[in-house]
């Protein structure tokens, strides 16, 4: 009955999208209040509905109800609680009701939030929200429904994939589903200001929260899934360059260069039309990458879908949106009006700057990951592009965006001074000087391309401070005089100077795991040893456990320096009947920022030995920590004050009533 429930509760979300997608619409277009308040009431009233119909499929999947084909096929009732639940969207057809889940959740939210917002942009603001909701409800209901029944019943489930039997498959996708959906609010801003052809700085205060909210589970989502892929799948990376990875590091790339936009426009009414076309290409971006994992051309551990019609489905939804907001956009942004001017040496130029790069580096990993599918499409051909082509043309790229993001901060409005900028950097380009020599030293001289990396993520960890302690005033106005102003500045500054810290965290996580970690494969037994880093890796034993729905051969090391011993690891395989499937289980032990990684291989023909393969990756964690700090300042710049109140317009309108009254 529960089941019903919710396949009627999904059916019945289509008819309230229907009714999204038309009357606020048509009550913008005639100016009618109640047609636009129509858009509130079903955008909140379907997210209810769709939330019931998730309810009843997660409820499905705990209790363990094999007469629903989804849960037969990827669940089992010996499966961990945890695993229950995260089954629900551990397959196609449960993502993809997480995914309108998500969108619903956002377009309830713009209904219940958006009070400030002009009647006629919100209403037309939710009618574009309900246009995509619909078109994702109908793929579901059409071909992938996750509620068909079995008659019979089966009295077991095949089991959830083992690799997706992992407490990063409860965070990640929710997390890049909260990005990829979260841009979906920007698109449909400037659907609605190309529709009312009118676009201002007010547009672009109400469109940043979103976008940054966007950008922030985005952030938190691909870092999540590096991670996992880096422990889970046993090949001691933390970025593959697979089609999938990229398809959420592509919108993340445009989102990037859409914040970096709106805050010209907000600040000094600049960069309109960009803009708008930037919040279309970031969620086309977006869903680009979800037409990837859904459709079948791609195998990967990501991937879900292998029936061509669901792929031929969301190839006509991209079509529709992508080509219908392009096709609008080139019709009305001639009528929209030009931004303010500014000289290119100015913050404004630096943020073009930033954003042209963003942009081009964005298509590069574009042109790099569809160009196999289209060649092969074509030409019946199949090659592969991997790290090499995406680190001899991203790199490249990257390089001068990452060197002038320091510059941007200090540069001023409209004009700026460039000399001026270089000289406020002194400390930042003396630390990043030093680092260099440093490494030099160290290495002999021998990677001077790894010496420039160090120097370079200094630069930007330093200069990001920069602009606060010359903010705060210290050596002009004193340290307790500093101090006070430090703590007077908004929050949106501090979470600037953490985003771009970031950024260095992670860039040099990358340079120094990439340049210094050791790597060592060989044939253990217990009792054995192997030397690492300094390290000495003891191989104590091995003995095989059972599990909930698997069997493990599980082999403890120990970890040794100068004959201490440091730490214990376990690293296992996993056997899982259902699926007829193994995993590999890593141990790892992290020392600092730096960890030491040990994979089971396969064991020798005779079972008295076993490949391991161990990595030393120094300041690894890193990597994942500056996502983090990335994410934290843009939650900083999110609980500024200045993002929680009206439009400037709105705001003075309803000062000057008490003078006119």
């Amino acid at each position: 009955m529960i089941v019903e429930i919710g396949h009627f509760a999904l059916v019945l979300s289509l008819s309230v999208a229907l009714v999204q997608s038309v009357l606020p619409a048509l009550g913008a277009r005639r100016g009618d209040e109640r047609l636009m308040e129509t858009g509130t009431i079903a955008a909140t009233g379907g997210f209810l509905l769709i939330a019931i119909a998730f309810a009843a499929l997660m409820t499905a999947y705990v209790t363990s109800d094999f007469s629903v084909l989804n849960v037969f096929e990827n669940s089992n009732s010996q499966q961990p609680l945890l695993y229950k639940f995260t089954s629900t969207w551990g397959n196609h057809e449960g993502s993809m009701l997480l995914w309108v889940l998500i969108l619903a959740f956002f377009g309830a939210l713009v209904a219940l939030f958006g009070r400030d917002l002009p009647a006629s942009l919100k209403a037309n603001v939710l009618s574009v929200q309900a246009w995509i909701l619909t078109s994702f409800l109908l793929f579901i209901l059409l071909t992938s429904n996750p509620f068909q029944r079995l008659d019979p019943a089966p009295m077991e489930g095949q089991d959830l994939n083992p690799v997706l039997q992992d407490i990063g498959l409860a965070i990640h996708p929710p997390l890049l589903y909260l990005g990829y959906v979260g841009f979906s609010v920007a698109f449909s801003f400037a659907i609605a200001a190309l529709i009312d052809g009118r676009i201002d700085a007010a547009w672009a205060r109400w469109v940043r929260p979103w976008t940054l909210i966007a950008w922030i589970f985005l952030t938190l989502g691909i870092a999540m899934g590096s991670y996992w892929a880096y422990y889970e799948l046993g090949w001691g990376g933390w970025w593959f360059w697979d089609p999938v990875e990229n398809a959420s590091f592509m919108p993340w790339l445009a989102g990037t260069a859409l914040l970096h936009s709106a805050l010209v426009m907000e600040k000094r009414s600049a960069l309109k039309i960009w803009t708008i076309l930037l919040a279309i290409l970031t969620f086309s971006l977006s869903l680009l990458g979800t037409f990837l994992v859904r459709s079948g051309v791609l195998t990967s551990v990501h991937a879900f879908a292998t029936d061509p019609t669901r792929g031929v489905f969301i190839l006509c939804i991209l079509g529709l949106f992508i080509g219908g907001a392009l096709c609008l956009f080139a019709w009305r942004a001639s009528a929209l009006e030009g931004g303010g001017l500014f000289a290119p040496i100015s913050r404004e130029g630096a943020l073009v700057f930033n954003n042209l790069f963003l942009t081009t580096a964005a298509a590069t990993v574009l042109v790099g990951t569809l160009y196999p599918l289209i060649l092969e499409v074509l030409a019946g051909k199949k090659i592969s592009v991997g790290a090499p082509f995406f680190d001899l043309t991203f790199g490249p790229v990257m390089l001068p965006l990452l060197f002038a993001v320091p510059f941007g901060p200090l540069l001023g409005w409209k004009r700026g001074d460039l000399l001026g900028a270089a000289q406020r950097l002194y400390f930042a380009a003396g630390s990043a000087l030093a680092v260099l020599i440093g490494v030099l030293a160290y290495t002999g001289g021998t990677r001077i391309l790894t010496a420039f990396g160090f120097a370079l993520a200094f630069w930007i960890l330093a200069g990001s401070l920069t602009d606060l302690f010359l903010r705060a005033a210290f050596l002009r106005a004193g340290w307790r005089t500093g101090v006070s102003r430090l703590l007077g500045l908004p929050r949106s500054a501090f979470g600037t100077t953490l985003a771009h810290f970031g950024l260095g965290v992670t860039l040099l996580g990358i340079v120094s795991v990439s340049s210094f970690q050791g790597e060592l494969i060989t044939t253990m037994a217990p009792g054995q040893t192997a030397e690492i880093a300094g390290y000495t890796l003891a191989f104590d034993r091995i003995e095989q456990r059972p599990g909930s729905n698997f069997e493990a051969q599980a082999a403890a090391f120990s970890i040794r320096r100068g004959g201490v011993v440091e730490a214990n690891i376990e690293s296992s395989k996993r056997f899982f009947p259902a699926r007829q499937m193994t995993t590999t289980e890593s141990g790892i032990w992290t020392h600092g920022f730096s960890q030491l990684y040990v994979s089971l291989g396969d064991p020798s023909p005779d079972n008295r030995s076993i490949v391991v393969r161990i990595w030393w990756k120094p300041l690894v964690t890193l990597i994942w920590l500056g996502a983090v700090v990335m994410a934290a300042g843009g939650l900083l710049s999110l609980a500024d004050r200045r993002l929680r109140v009206g439009a400037p317009a709105r705001r003075s309108r309803a000062q000057a009533a008490p003078a006119g009254a």
